[in-house]
C-alpha cells in the first residue's frame, strides 16, 4: 500500500530515470488530457510531497500525480516487458531514449502550471520525509481538535503528510494507545514523542524494499499488528483485533492489540 515511504522510492526512481533528459514519448491516458504532448520537453526533476508526486518539466509544466491505493510507477529499460499491470490500467507513458516510466491505476493524474503546485499541495501539513518537516507544527495541527480519534487525525494529511493505514495502525500500537482514542486524551508526554516517533518509521523504510517497523526482515513479523489479526500480539500474545475506521467518506481497516493499547474501541 502506498504511503509516504513508498513515494518518496517512487519519486526517487523517476528522477533517476527522467531528470536532466528529453522525452521522446508522452501518453497521458486520462481523457482531460488527452491530447496534451510533453514530448521534446526536458524533465527537471521529480518530487515528493506527502503522497503525491509532482514531475516538473521544461516550460514551467507539472505533471502531479497520486498513488491511491494500489497504483505505482514503475520504470523499465528499451525493450524490457512490461509487467505493472494490464493495458487497461495504464494511465500514463513518459519516456526517454533510455529509460520508460509507466504509471498504473493513478487515481490523479493532471497536468498543470508549475507555479500552481500549491493548489494541489498547498493544503498538507509538515511533510515527514520533506524538507519543510517541522515537528511542532505537526503537533499542533493534531491537537487543534482534541476530540478527533487518533487514528483518523494521522490519516488527515493537513496535519502532517506520509501517513497511511499502515502507518497509522502501526504508530498507534506503539504508542500504546487504540486510533479512537481522542487525540486530546493522549498522555502529555505520549503526544510530545508522536512527530518523532512517526518520522523514524517512515525514515527507516524509505530506502528499504520491504516495510517493516518491528526491525524482523521475516513473513508474518514485519508489522506489530497490521493485517496481522487474529494472530498474537508480537509483545504479549493476545489475539490481535481489527475493524473498521472512517469518518463516513471513507472507511478503513485498522487493527490493534486489546491488552497493549489503551482507549476506546468499536
Amino acid at each position: 500500500m502506498p504511503e509516504g515511504d513508498t513515494v518518496h522510492q517512487a519519486a526517487h526512481r523517476l528522477h533517476t530515470a527522467l531528470a536532466g533528459h528529453t522525452l521522446t514519448r508522452s501518453d497521458l491516458r486520462v481523457p482531460r488530457h488527452a491530447t496534451a504532448d510533453l514530448t521534446d520537453r526536458t524533465v527537471l526533476d521529480v518530487t515528493p510531497r506527502g503522497k503525491h508526486l509532482l514531475t516538473r518539466v521544461e516550460g514551467g509544466l507539472t505533471l502531479h500525480s497520486h498513488l491511491g491505493m494500489d497504483g505505482s510507477w514503475r520504470v523499465y529499460a528499451p525493450q524490457e516487458r512490461w509487467r505493472g499491470g494490464p493495458a487497461h490500467q495504464i494511465r500514463a507513458v513518459l519516456a526517454t531514449a533510455d529509460h520508460t516510466a509507466v504509471g498504473y491505476r493513478l487515481p490523479v493524474l493532471e497536468l498543470l502550471r508549475t507555479t500552481d503546485e500549491h493548489r494541489v499541495v498547498g493544503h498538507l501539513g509538515p511533510d515527514l520525509l520533506g524538507p519543510d518537516w517541522d515537528p511542532e507544527q505537526a503537533l499542533r495541527n493534531l491537537r487543534a481538535a482534541p476530540e478527533r480519534p487518533l487514528g483518523e487525525a494521522l490519516l488527515d494529511q493537513r496535519n502532517l503528510a506520509g501517513i497511511g493505514n499502515i502507518y497509522k495502525s502501526e504508530l498507534c500500537f506503539l504508542l500504546g494507545a487504540t486510533p479512537w482514542l481522542p487525540v486530546g486524551d493522549l498522555p502529555e508526554e505520549t503526544a510530545a514523542r508522536l512527530p518523532a516517533l512517526a518520522k523514524k518509521l517512515l525514515e527507516a523504510n524509505r530506502d528499504r524494499p520491504a516495510r517493516t517497523t518491528t526491525g524482523s526482515t521475516r513473513p508474518g513479523q514485519r508489522l506489530y499488528v497490521y493485517g496481522r489479526a487474529p494472530r498474537p500480539c508480537l509483545r504479549c500474545g493476545t489475539a490481535l483485533r481489527s475493524a473498521e475506521q472512517g469518518d463516513g467518506t471513507r472507511r478503513r481497516p485498522t487493527y490493534w492489540c486489546p491488552t497493549c493499547q489503551q482507549g476506546p474501541t468499536p
